[in-house]
């Protein structure tokens, strides 16, 4: 029986989880935020005002900057960039003792290695049962207790029906899953995708282009997933066409945001300098081009939005090459 949670990760998501789970009244919670400033603002005025100002927090969600809660904690929910996944791990795995519970909510792979959240994880945080949560999640809507649903995927089947357990409320249904790989993928690939979809809203496309190419995002995604050991019903599920869908449609979703902004002529830099978020699909589609090279799967999508973003390709042109390219059969 667990007996207290942490949530690692203080941003929107991470912030939307802590409160889902401690208004459930089952176990302690515990936020803990990378800032002491940004933590004692949190506890003051019960609510995220950098990244969920909207959203109040329960008055029983304890907050904390300090590290050290993880260590009495028998869950972990890690809601935190990819960016720095291994550094957060690393600093976990000096607090914890073998056997501990940790829930990956991240949604990228590293550079470099390409290495999985989860993997991360693993390598850094030995003896600790990983898991992973995605799906079409926004923050802001889970914090408003706007009803959703997601994947939860673990090899261990007790540890994942415990979990489904643990997150089930009545606006936040999860599903479970034994595919790690396609989890993990569908919610870092997504990300590329919403890309393409916010250049095409910012070029003043209709829904026509907008549908062919989460359509075929998805397909090339999907090929992709399963040449590094993904199954390809999970990319027809939650954690592939409903994360998505929901992150290419979504108001809330700043990679379509940034795809806008590419399109208006802004770079990439000038972007991230807008926003105190990180935009994951950036570094996911370097992670996705370079894969795709190196394994030969074919990604036109992918790779026209690297040559938008890392070579400076005028975003019309790539969307007329992607239209001119030679005609094939669908499946």
């Amino acid at each position: 029986m667990n007996k207290s949670i942490s949530v690692i990760g203080a941003g929107g998501w991470g912030t939307a989880l802590a409160k889902l789970l401690a208004e459930k009244n089952e176990y302690p919670v515990t936020l803990w935020a990378r800032k002491s400033e940004h933590a004692a603002v949190m506890a003051e005025k019960r609510t995220n005002p950098f990244y969920l100002p909207k959203v109040v927090l329960p008055h029983d969600l304890a907050i904390t900057a300090n590290m050290d809660i993880a260590a009495k904690s028998d869950v972990l929910v890690v809601a935190v960039p990819s960016l720095v996944m291994r550094d957060i791990a690393h600093s976990l795995s000096d607090l914890l003792p073998p056997g501990r519970t940790i829930v990956s909510c991240a949604k990228g792979l590293e550079d470099g290695s390409y290495l999985r959240m989860s993997e991360i994880i693993e390598q850094e945080c030995t003896g600790a049962a990983v898991a992973v949560l995605s799906g079409p999640n926004h923050a802001e809507e889970v914090g408003e207790r706007q009803p959703t649903a997601t994947v939860i995927a673990c090899r261990d089947n007790e540890i994942v029906e415990n979990l489904q357990r643990i997150f089930a409320t009545s606006y936040f249904r999860p599903y479970t899953s034994n595919d790690l790989i396609g989890v993990e993928l569908g919610g870092a690939f997504k990300n590329i995708i919403a890309l393409a979809l916010g250049m095409l809203n910012g070029l003043g496309f209709q829904d026509n282009i907008k549908a062919a190419t989460m359509t075929r995002g998805l397909a090339e995604i999907t090929r992709l997933g399963m040449s590094m050991g993904a199954k390809s019903e999970t990319f027809a599920g939650l954690a592939g066409t409903g994360d998505l869908i929901a992150t290419c449609i979504s108001k809330h979703s700043r990679n379509r945001w940034a795809g806008e902004q590419l399109a208006k002529g802004y770079s990439v830099a000038q972007i991230t300098g807008q926003t105190n978020m990180v935009v994951e699909g950036v570094r996911a589609t370097n992670v996705a081009f370079n894969l795709a090279q190196k394994t030969g799967i074919d990604m036109p999508i992918t790779t026209e939005l690297y040559r938008v973003i890392y070579q400076g390709k005028d975003v019309k042109t790539a969307v007329l090459d992607l239209m001119t390219r030679d005609r094939k059969a669908e499946m």
